[in-house]
């Protein structure tokens, strides 16, 4: 995407209604809207959910199409990236998703405990090499980050292409505990995946799939 393309995005997310691009000084303030995104933001109080590293935000869309009685947020630091999603949005006048510019460590600045109902983590980057663990979106911290502004009961779910990552993750939840309702290393071999992973495609997913990896899932409760 060349620089000029990337900042009229820039500027027309800045018209959206559906975005939220607070600095990072106002972001460890703690946002405005923590703890008041249902009543603020969406007008009702209907469970939150997250999608974290939300890309094009064709997840976050899709999902709030499907599910109306709850509202999705998608979190990216890269705008550019996102501002199809708050535009797809606004134009088919889908009120129960929005989105929020931030870097992912800083969630617990914008949402309050018990704030978040679920969380969605599709196709991330595993950071395989060591030195990047402390950036993987699974890793201990990223999980009390999450369980901090999960309900009780909140769930995340994990969508990957890469079998690092799957593998990685079921062993870091099985070792410290945490509860795995869901696992499965190929959905679409092997049945039973619930309809909302295998039916929500992204772009590059179906990439994916024509290269035949396998794409894999996981949904877990933190403890």
């Amino acid at each position: 995407m060349g620089s000029k393309n990337k900042l009229k995005r820039f500027k027309e997310n800045e018209t959206f209604s559906n975005v939220f691009q607070p600095t990072r000084e106002e972001m460890i303030g703690n946002h405005p809207m923590k703890g008041k995104w249902g009543q603020e933001v969406f007008k009702n109080n209907h469970p939150l959910v997250l999608e974290l590293g939300c890309g094009k935000g064709e997840y976050t869309v899709e999902l709030g199409k499907r599910f109306p009685d709850k509202n999705f947020i998608g979190i990216d630091i890269k705008g550019a990236r996102f501002w199809r999603g708050a535009k797809t949005a606004i134009e088919e006048d889908i009120t129960n998703v929005a989105f929020l510019r931030t870097q992912i460590e800083l969630i617990e600045h914008a949402f309050a405990p018990e704030e978040i109902s679920e969380i969605w983590i599709t196709f991330p980057d595993p950071q395989i090499k060591y030195k990047r663990t402390k950036h993987r979106l699974t890793n201990s911290q990223f999980l009390q980050r999450y369980k901090n502004i999960l309900t009780a009961e909140g769930t995340v779910n994990l969508k990957t292409d890469s079998e690092f990552m799957h593998g990685y993750t079921l062993g870091l939840l099985h070792g410290e505990g945490h509860e795995v309702i869901y696992a499965n290393h190929h959905i679409y071999k092997n049945e039973g995946a619930p309809a909302v992973v295998t039916e929500i495609q992204t772009f590059y997913e179906q990439q994916y799939l024509e290269q035949k990896k396998a794409i894999t899932y996981i949904q877990f409760r933190i403890k």
